[in-house]
């Protein structure tokens, strides 16, 4: 299959010129970084035999990567700065340096080999060396097989050597100057080993060529070209919108200015020439083979926007070259960002390391972001078709509900799913889909219509047990329906009858949502309900910890004053005037203290329950009670709590006997409801459920890491189980100070449905927005109560696996005492029987739940999916942002058994099988020097570095073992819009923002690289937001947003942008607060300036850069994928 439209190739690096000391790829060791755990990237793929000895340490023979540096080097190793050569970060630009390309990356279909200079005789094809990384175009040494017909890269050319070089020793014709991916810390040879390059000789029809641009010093002259060589075509493209055809203000780097590019094919094929100088060097420029190239000239592709353009100093095309291209081009002059003063840490220009691969070259998350904004933000996405992949999470879409349900509650890894189990397996992409049945839908979207069936209840098959749905054929007139899901044919009931028009539709079709929409409910009936009996209204029961800690913070003071307002915003149905959710309290330390607010009482009443061996609830009658009705009492006792325990000395709580109170009270009260903990130290006191402290460090990269994430006893896991059981979900708001094991804590929240919120070192001071702001929104949010949740498939395929925070009993229903808007549940399926390409597969989830006013009600979700016999067809029709999302699920349940070391070998294998599937069976035959990624997934290997950086995989020292426990408990039920951009943090550009305009700055990559000294940059991630100052910030802006008059006056600790009234200064504040809005946790602001001490901790959430922890960077890690890929190939 030739699937060129929807691949991209990368190249790969070749061992190293023989003879020349050797560095390790981008490894250079900074103090207090240790070494990736990928190790350098330099080293032969078995069946690549390079003709000089290795230098420095063998690799060991598994193929393992070295991790240290070569003895030679360890000296200089110091010298280098950990991110490699940013535009930005490492000083004054060399004076002749490699040109940057902006981000916005022009690809070029084809990767020919043309004609090289000989610097030395020809490797054989026993000697067939793996092209490097930048290059990427390389087949057989002296092969005569056709060109390739993929996407890849190709390198940009070489630049002027500074320091000993050699003569050619051939005619000057196009030279390639393929770069070794090893840093090469001497120019001088060893004796006896000349460079070489490889293929002389090889032509390519011109027909295929373009020019890349020439490096900065050489001009584009007339001259003939080599022998056999058809002249290239010169390579065209309009300057970038808002970029000045000279370049960028020291102060801007080209980053993150590129429009959103239409996704088509280009009209005519263009190439790259890898590594390949148009024209001979200039008289007395001596060309040097192993000077370090800049990286490699994108190919052309829709995802990446333009077509790169020619150089500066590239004064014109060759003068009478034929233009093979169908469409006229303007010429754009290369930005060439190296030769912008790098305005951080002002390194001398010898000391500045130098990337082996242009990061602007490799798949940018922000162009596909963007691309898919500008292609599919515009235009409503209709579910009528079957099969089709949404728009990305990041893109602001309106859904238009025709048959199937909309992506904000059900999005799938493939939307193509194989038609045998043999495929799936060969494949290795996991067939999964993440269901957030109550998800919040935007205001122009309406929510599920609500069906009424009456006393039958919903219409259901009569084997399977499926619910009505748009996929249901009705047959003989209308008189029975077939299933979709198992194809038993069952009765129409008398009331249900209609007759059926021409095309076989009933007549009724449009005005009957479950025969039309995706998604929509069923009011259930009493059959539906636990015991046959319509349930009570649910209650919320506030659980308070008085204990020292929680009164010396501020917090119990805090939140009696706020519950008194916030009683007021308790979930109501639809128009209802109040809430039918009645509500109790109860205080806590080493004792429970439970309160009667009943409406005839003067004051409210205490009961102490000190016997919490065997707790029980010592009244019914005035616990839990109607906020209205009670009001006054309540307010009575929210006064009184603080000053009742403000002089408490006792520091010792319990846990488990408060959560079987508020049990025991649902129980009592036979009702469903949550319980809202508020508690702030390690249960030490003798009670059931008490625990020990058991933090220990040492066990991290040990088999013994695991308990860490392991609850320390059985009693809360009971517990859980007795909870669900009972419709009593768990929310906890935890306030430590040190150790409180959250991975126990946690367990019964987790297993009910609930969340669990952290707030360490709280201060009401300080943490008091953030504090305020989780509880309004956990209390408001619409949840479902006594949930079960089963998701049915049409034969063929079954769900086998679940992810998220829930119970199950058997191994078909999801069980959740409660389940709210914010809750996604990641299910993988698999085949059981063959699928059918003309019917496709079917999935229904189905929900049933009791609502907040104590209605049971059913809600369904319908999704079909497209079926193949083609790998290409599934390769083409994948959803990246969900399959990571069933990656961190996987992989944040897989560190409660084995340790993370496996666990993230597991991923990074399982990738590369999909990967390199992708390449074997569906991209066009090139050489193994190519890395060739799917359209659809060529953000696959970066987003996967982000996870397995993460710190619950590869935590740094700074990290505690409860945040560890704490990140995994949120993951495993976030939906793919969290996961998306937790993972990967969003960083705008705050100085570019326009004032006048609605938008957001277009966002850069995380890298610190990419950071200007003058600029501001606001970066979220779902749970932190930063705003980073670069120290040359302008004074005016600085005054604008800060209202102070110089960098140095910024406060760093203030948690609230001032109130100014400038644009500015209202245009940050506005997207501040848009920024919270859209994720269910609210942020804390964090300023933070360049060289602060808490700049270590925003550049934490800069994934594409090397981590403190050792985590790769992303250029790191796409070769060490490439390698496993390789492997897997060969």
């Amino acid at each position: 299959m030739n699937q060129q439209g929807h691949m991209e190739s990368y190249g790969q690096p070749q061992p190293g010129y023989q003879g020349y000391q050797q560095f390790a790829y981008n490894n250079q060791h900074t103090a207090g970084v240790p070494t990736s755990q990928y190790g350098p990237y330099n080293g032969p793929v078995q069946g690549y035999e390079p003709t000089a000895a290795p230098q420095g340490p063998l690799r060991p023979t598994s193929g393992a990567p070295p991790t240290s540096l070569p003895p030679s080097t360890a000296a200089q190793s110091t010298a280098y700065n950990q991110y490699g050569q940013g535009d930005i970060q490492n000083g004054p630009a060399m004076t002749d340096q490699m040109q940057r390309f902006p981000v916005s990356q022009s690809y070029m279909p084809g990767g020919q080999p043309i004609a090289y200079q000989q610097y030395a005789p020809s490797p054989s094809n026993a000697q067939h060396l793996p092209n490097q990384m930048a290059a990427m175009q390389i087949s057989g040494s002296t092969s005569n097989a056709p060109p390739p017909v993929s996407q890849s890269y190709g390198p940009p050319t070489s630049h002027r050597q500074t320091t000993a070089s050699f003569p050619p020793t051939g005619p000057a014709v196009y030279t390639q100057y393929s770069t070794p991916l090893q840093n090469i810390s001497s120019s001088i040879p060893q004796a006896g080993n000349p460079p070489q390059h490889p293929f002389p000789g090889q032509t390519v029809p011109a027909s295929t060529y373009t020019s890349p641009p020439t490096s900065t010093g050489l001009t584009g002259m007339n001259l003939p070209p080599p022998p056999g060589v058809s002249r290239p075509t010169a390579m065209h493209g309009p300057p970038l919108p808002g970029q000045s055809q000279t370049g960028f203000p020291p102060s801007q780097p080209p980053t993150g200015h590129y429009p959103p590019q239409p996704n088509h094919r280009p009209a005519a094929p263009q190439t790259g020439m890898p590594g390949v100088v148009p024209g001979p060097p200039t008289q007395g420029f001596q060309v040097h083979p192993t000077q370090p190239s800049q990286g490699f000239i994108p190919q052309q592709n829709g995802s990446f926007g333009q077509m790169r353009a020619p150089q500066p100093n590239y004064a014109a095309p060759y003068t009478g070259t034929p233009s093979y291209s169908s469409q006229p081009q303007s010429q754009q002059k290369r930005l060439d960002p190296d030769s912008i003063p790098s305005p951080l840490n002002e390194l001398p220009p010898q000391q500045k390391t130098r990337h082996r691969i242009d990061p602007d070259a490799i798949p940018s998350p922000i162009q596909v972001i963007e691309d898919d904004k500008s292609n599919r933000g515009s235009e409503p996405f209709s579910t009528g078709v079957r099969g089709q992949v949404p728009p990305l999470v990041t893109t602001d879409f309106v859904v238009k509900d025709q048959g199937n349900s909309s992506p904000r509650f059900i999005r799938c890894a493939a939307y193509n799913l194989p038609c045998t189990s043999d495929m799936a397996k060969q494949c290795q992409v996991p067939l999964t889909a993440v269901i957030k049945p109550l998800a919040t839908l935007p205001a122009d979207e309406a929510p599920p219509y609500i069906v009424d069936h009456g006393e039958t209840g919903p219409i259901r098959c009569n084997r399977c047990k499926a619910y009505m749905c748009p996929y249901m054929q009705f047959i003989e007139g209308g008189r029975r329906f077939q299933c979709a899901f198992c194809s038993c044919v069952t009765e129409v009931l008398p009331h249900y009858f209609q007759h059926l028009d021409h095309t076989g539709k009933r007549m009724d079709y449009y005005d009957r949502p479950e025969l039309s929409l995706g998604s929509y409910e069923f009011l259930a009936t009493v059959d539906y309900c636990k015991n046959n009996k319509i349930p009570n209204p649910p209650a919320f029961i506030f659980m308070i910890d008085v204990s020292y800690n929680a009164l010396k913070s501020g917090l119990v003071h805090l939140l009696c004053e706020e519950l008194k307002t916030l009683l007021d915003y308790l979930p109501r149905e639809g128009n209802a005037e109040e809430s039918a959710i009645r509500v109790g309290f109860v205080t806590y330390n080493k004792v429970l203290h439970f309160y009667n607010v009943k409406s005839s009482l003067a004051q409210p009443q205490m009961m102490v329950v000190s016997d919490i061996a065997d707790m029980f609830v010592p009244l019914l009658d005035g616990f839990l009670v109607n906020v209205n009705e009670s009001r006054a009492v309540i307010n009575s006792l929210l006064e009184q709590i603080p000053e009742m325990f403000g002089d408490t000395r006792e520091t010792e709580t319990v846990f488990g006997p408060v959560i079987q109170a508020g049990l025991e009270a649902l129980k009592a009260a036979e009702c469903a409801g949550k319980l809202f903990i508020f508690h702030s130290t390690l249960p030490l006191a003798e009670a059931p459920g008490k625990l020990k402290n058991r933090d220990d460090k040492k066990l991290i990269n040990t088999d013994k890491e695991k308990v860490l994430f392991q609850p320390q006893t059985n009693f809360y896991s009971n517990l859980a189980k007795e909870c669900v059981a009972r419709g009593c979900c768990v929310d906890l708001f935890l306030f430590p100070n040190q150790y409180v094991d959250v991975a126990t804590l946690g367990l019964v929240t987790y297993q009910t449905g609930g969340s669990v919120y952290k707030y360490t070192y709280f201060q009401a001071q300080a943490d008091g927005e953030r504090f305020l702001n989780d509880l309004h929104r956990d209390v408001r949010k619409v949840i479902g109560f006594d949930s079960v949740m089963r998701v049915r498939t049409s034969t063929g395929i079954r769900a086998t696996d679940f992810f998220g925070s829930f119970y199950m009993s058997n191994t078909t229903d999801v069980e959740l005492a409660a389940l709210d808007c914010d809750k996604a549940i990641t299910v993988e399926f698999k085949h059981d029987d063959k699928l059918n390409e003309d019917n496709g597969a079917q999935i229904q989830c189905a929900l049933l739940y009791t609502s907040c006013s104590g209605q049971r009600r059913l809600r369904i979700h319908n999704l079909s999916l497209n079926c193949c016999t083609q790998l290409a067809d599934l390769y083409r029709n994948c959803e990246t942002d969900t399959l990571i999302n069933y990656f961190v699920k996987l992989a944040y349940r897989g560190v409660l058994s084995n340790p993370t070391k496996t666990v993230r070998e597991t991923l990074i294998n399982q990738s590369a099988q999909i990967l390199a599937c992708y390449r074997k069976n569906c991209a066009s035959p090139s050489s193994a020097g190519q890395l060739i990624l799917p359209e659809c997934m060529k953000l696959l290997p970066v987003y996967l570095n982000c996870v397995l950086k993460n710190d619950v995989l590869q935590p740094s020292a700074e990290v505690s073992t409860d945040d560890r426990a704490y990140t995994r408990q949120l993951a495993i039920s976030m939906d793919v819009a969290e996961t998306s951009v937790f993972f990967y943090p969003r960083l705008l550009p705050v100085h570019k923002m326009d004032v006048d305009s609605d938008d957001f700055p277009v966002a850069i990559r995380c890298s610190e690289e990419r950071l200007s000294k003058g600029g501001i940059y606001l970066l979220e991630n779902g749970l932190n937001l930063f705003i980073w100052v670069g120290m040359n910030t302008q004074h005016d802006l600085i005054q604008s947003i800060f209202n102070v008059q110089s960098f140095g006056q910024i406060d760093s600790a203030m948690s609230a942008l001032p109130l100014l009234d400038n644009p500015y200064s209202k245009k940050l504040r506005s997207m501040v607060d848009m920024i919270r809005a859209q994720r269910p946790r609210f942020m804390k602001l964090m300023i933070v300036k360049q060289d602060d001490k808490m700049e270590v901790l925003f550049k934490h959430f800069l994934m594409e850069d090397k981590s403190a922890s050792g985590g790769a960077s992303y250029v790191d890690f796409l070769c060490h994928m490439h390698k496993e890929i390789r492997q897997l190939l060969s």
